[in-house]
C-alpha cells in the first residue's frame, strides 16, 4: 500500500533527519543532555539513542535479519517496555559511544539501499522509521522550550516579518466527504486507514488560529477561574497545576504579559496564535467567547475539501495540501523550523484553503473536539503500538507546527495528546455555536 519510492530519496530524508537531530542536541551540556525527571520530557542522551534503536530494529534486524551492534539495547532503548520513569536510571552509552552507534546504524542503513527504485518494504520502513525520527526532533524541540534550553540554530532559517491578525469565519456548506486515505496515498499511517464517507453538516470555522490578543482577553476576564467554564478533568487539572494562564506568560510590572520563548523572556505579540496550550484550555476558551472546537472530520473538511461550483455542498474532491497541488514551500507554510517559531496568523495567505481558511498545514498544531479512536477498518502496521495504545485515551490534533516536517506530515495526518499536555505546540482554532448558520 505504500508507493514505491527512489532510494535516493530515502537516503536524503534519512540524513536530513539525522542533521536536525544533531543541530538539537549541539551546544548541550552532559548535564542538559540527562536534564530533570520530568513526566513530559525524556533524557535527551536516551531519547537519541532510542531514535537509533529503533532504525536498526526495524530496518536492519525485522527486514533484513542483521545482529544488533549493541545488543543490550533492546533492555535499554525500547521505549514500550521501558518505562518513562526509569530512563534516567539506565546503564546508558557515553554520549561519545551513543553518537558512535548512531552513526554505524545510519551507515549500515544507507549502505542497504543500493540503487534505483525501493522495495515496497523499504520504501514503507525507511520513510516511516525517518518520519519516528521527526516526530523525536520535534520532541526535542519543545523538550527545549520546556527546559529553558537556548534556542536551537537551524540550518538555512528565515526570519519573517509582522503580518497582523486575520479575524472573522468562511462559510462551509454541507455535504458527504470522504474522512482518512486512500489505499492510493504516497504512504499513510496506520490511524488513517481508511477513507470512509462522513456526512457533515454547513458549519462556520475561523479563518486563523486564535491569537495572543484573543486568548489574553479570556485571560484578563478572569477565564480561569470561572468554574462554569471548565469540564470537571479540565476544573480538576487546573486546580491542580494552579494555573491561572498559558504555562510560559509571565505578567509584568506594567501589568502587561511577556512570554518565555527558550531561555529568553519577550513581550507576547498579539496577532501570533497562541501556542502551549491543552485540550482543557483551548475548551474553556471556546465556552467563554460563545464558540467551539471543531470536530475532526468539520477540520479536514476545512482544510482540503472544496465547495461545489454554486457554493452550495461539497464536491467529491480532496485536495492534497489545503491550497492544492503546489508544492510546499516558506510561502504556503511554516514548517521544518524555518522560522524558529509562529509566525502572525495572516502570514503566508498563499497557504488559503478553498473555503479561505489559512495556516492549516504548520504554525501549530490545532486542538480538534475528538478523541482520538480508529476508524472502522483499522488494523496496526509493523510498528503496532504506533496508534492503538493510545486510543480513546488522548484527543486529536490537526495541521502540523512550526517545528513539524513537511515531508511527514499532511492534512489527513492524525496527532494526539492527552489532554492535559501544554508542552506541546499547540493552539487551535474555533467554530460558530449555532444550529441554523445557513
Amino acid at each position: 500500500m505504500t508507493q514505491p519510492v527512489a532510494t535516493s530519496y530515502l537516503a536524503d530524508i534519512l540524513q536530513d533527519a539525522r542533521a536536525r537531530t544533531l543541530e538539537l542536541v549541539a551546544g548541550l551540556d552532559a548535564e542538559q543532555l540527562m536534564g530533570p525527571r520530568l513526566k513530559i520530557v525524556n533524557p535527551l542522551r536516551w531519547e537519541i539513542g532510542h531514535v537509533s534503536w529503533f532504525h536498526e530494529k526495524f530496518i536492519l534486524r525485522d527486514i533484513y535479519e542483521q545482529a544488533p551492534h549493541y545488543p543490550p539495547g533492546d533492555e535499554i532503548y525500547d521505549s514500550i517496555e521501558i518505562p518513562h520513569e526509569v530512563r534516567w536510571d539506565l546503564p546508558l552509552l557515553t554520549m561519545e559511544d551513543t553518537l558512535a552507534f548512531m552513526e554505524n546504524v545510519l551507515d549500515r542503513c544507507l549502505s542497504r539501499l543500493g540503487t534505483g527504485m525501493a522495495s515496497e518494504a523499504d520504501s514503507y520502513m525507511y520513510q516511516f522509521a525517518t518520519f519516528h525520527e521527526d516526530m523525536h526532533t520535534e520532541a526535542y524541540t519543545y523538550s527545549r522550550q520546556t527546559l529553558a534550553y537556548p534556542e536551537p540554530v537551524f540550518a538555512n532559517a528565515i526570519h519573517p516579518g509582522a503580518a497582523g491578525a486575520l479575524p472573522g469565519d468562511v462559510s462551509v456548506p454541507g455535504g458527504t466527504f470522504q474522512l482518512g486515505s486512500r489505499k492510493d496515498e504516497p504512504i499513510i499511517f496506520d490511524n488513517e486507514k481508511w477513507a470512509h464517507p462522513v456526512a457533515v453538516e454547513p458549519f462556520d470555522i475561523a479563518r486563523a488560529p486564535v491569537t495572543n490578543a484573543d486568548y489574553r482577553a479570556f485571560v484578563d476576564a478572569g477565564g480561569y477561574g470561572i468554574r462554569e467554564l471548565w469540564c470537571k478533568d479540565g476544573w480538576d487539572w487546573r486546580q491542580e497545576h494552579d494555573a491561572d494562564h498559558p504555562v510560559y506568560w509571565q505578567r509584568t510590572g506594567e501589568g502587561d504579559w511577556a512570554v518565555r520563548r527558550f531561555d529568553a523572556v519577550q513581550d507576547l505579540a498579539p496577532d501570533q496564535p497562541v501556542i502551549h496550550v491543552n485540550w482543557y484550555e483551548a475548551n474553556a476558551y471556546c465556552r467563554w467567547a460563545n464558540r467551539r472546537l471543531p470536530s475532526e472530520v468539520e477540520w479536514e473538511v476545512a482544510a482540503l475539501g472544496e465547495p461545489t461550483a454554486d457554493g452550495s455542498a461539497l464536491a467529491d474532491v480532496k485536495r492534497t495540501n489545503p491550497w492544492g497541488d503546489a508544492p510546499r514551500a516558506t510561502t504556503n507554510c511554516n514548517l521544518d523550523g524555518r522560522a524558529l517559531g509562529v509566525v502572525d496568523v495572516a502570514a503566508l495567505p498563499e497557504s488559503d484553503s478553498a473555503f479561505g481558511c489559512r495556516q492549516m498545514l504548520g504554525n501549530v498544531w490545532e486542538w480538534t473536539a475528538d478523541v482520538f479512536g480508529p476508524f472502522e477498518g483499522f488494523s496496526p502496521d509493523a510498528y503496532k503500538d504506533y496508534s492503538k495504545p493510545v486510543f480513546y485515551e488522548t484527543k486529536i490534533l490537526r495541521g502540523g507546527a512550526w517545528a513539524t516536517r513537511s515531508r511527514m506530515v499532511t492534512g489527513r495526518y492524525r496527532n494526539f495528546f492527552t489532554p492535559d499536555r501544554r508542552d506541546v505546540l499547540a493552539g487551535f482554532r474555533t467554530c460558530a455555536v449555532s444550529d441554523k448558520l445557513h
